[in-house]
C-alpha cells in the first residue's frame, strides 16, 4: 500500500464520519430545526392532530396534510414572545394528557378551555394563517389578478 492511496482512504473515511455524525438525529426530536424552543417528536405528533381537529379534511385538504403543525411551530419558535412561547408548551404540555383521543374529544377540550387561554389563541390564530397562506389556498381558492388588474375599455358608465 502507497502513502497517497492511505492517505486518501483516511480523507475519505473522516468525511464520511463527520457527514454521518451531523446527519444522525435523535430519536424523539422534531422534523425541523427550531431555535428556541424545545420539541419533541411526540409533540408534534399531538400538535399535527390539534390542528387536524381544528381542520379536518374533507373536499379540501386538511391541516395535517397541509403541515400545518410545522407552520405553527415555526412560527411560534420565531414570532412569538418568550412569555407567549412558555404559555404554548405549557398547553400543549397540558393537551398531552388527552394525546390518542379522537379529534371530537380534543375540539371540545379546545372550546372548553377560557376564552383567554393564550395556548388555544396562538393555535387557532397561526392555524388559521398558516392554512389562509398555504399553497392550496393560494392556487385553488383565491382569484388573485395581478395589480392594476384587467383593463375593459368597453365598460358603460351609468351617470
Amino acid at each position: 500500500m502507497n502513502r497517497r492511496l492511505a492517505i486518501k482512504q483516511l480523507f475519505v473515511l473522516a468525511g464520511g464520519m463527520m457527514i454521518a455524525t451531523s446527519c444522525s438525529t435523535g430519536g424523539d426530536t422534531a422534523s425541523i430545526a427550531l431555535h428556541t424552543i424545545k420539541l419533541t417528536a411526540s409533540d408534534e405528533k399531538l400538535l399535527s392532530e390539534l390542528v387536524e381537529a381544528i381542520l379536518p379534511k374533507t373536499d379540501s385538504p386538511g391541516g395535517k396534510e397541509l403541515n400545518l403543525h410545522l407552520f405553527v411551530m415555526k412560527m411560534v419558535d420565531d414570532c412569538q414572545s418568550p412569555e407567549d412561547q412558555k404559555a404554548f408548551l405549557d398547553g400543549l404540555k397540558e393537551v398531552s394528557k388527552l394525546s390518542g383521543k379522537p379529534a371530537t374529544e380534543l375540539v371540545a377540550y379546545l372550546n372548553s378551555r377560557p376564552a383567554d387561554d393564550l395556548f388555544v389563541k396562538i393555535l387557532k390564530q397561526r392555524t388559521i394563517q398558516g392554512y389562509l397562506n398555504s399553497e392550496y389556498v393560494m392556487k385553488n381558492k383565491l382569484k388573485y389578478e395581478l395589480i392594476p388588474g384587467r383593463y375593459d375599455g368597453a365598460v358603460k358608465v351609468n351617470a
